[in-house]
């Protein structure tokens, strides 16, 4: 019963401490994205000063979801990595579809990363939902 609990408690501390660097990811992206132009009106230093915080902050969002998928159990894994693996190939052949689309004037307008992102985002969702459901 002792492990199980020590299990529990792990995975828990492991998912708020992938939560808080997920969080302070956003908040540094969403600085580094709106400060310059209305914060700080471009100034260069500042704004390559923001650009490294968020990376460093990005690689230890990456580094927290990385141990947080490490202490999961092999069945939370196997979910994870099916729905990682889903997100990021409708990612790649979606995204690489969506650029030529531009490239041979079939669309008028750039596409644009966020667009992709949230296809990921709902991709990955879709595929854990998916794989909870059937390991049910």
């Amino acid at each position: 019963m002792t492990d199980t609990r020590d299990w529990e408690v792990r995975t828990k501390k492991n998912s708020l401490r992938l939560l808080y660097w997920t969080g302070g990811w956003t908040v540094t992206m969403a600085v580094a994205a709106f400060g310059p132009r209305f914060i700080w009106d471009f100034n260069t230093l500042l704004t390559i000063i923001t650009l490294l915080i968020n990376l460093a902050i990005g690689f230890g969002m990456i580094m927290a979801n990385k141990r947080h998928l490490q202490g999961l159990d092999e069945l939370q894994q196997k979910i994870q990595l099916e729905a990682t693996a889903l997100s990021m190939g409708v990612g790649l052949v979606v995204g690489l579809s969506y650029e030529l689309l531009e490239d041979v004037h079939l669309i008028t307008f750039q596409p644009e990363i966020p667009h992709l992102i949230i296809l990921m985002g709902l991709t990955y969702l879709a595929g854990m939902i998916a794989g909870y459901r059937r390991y049910r």
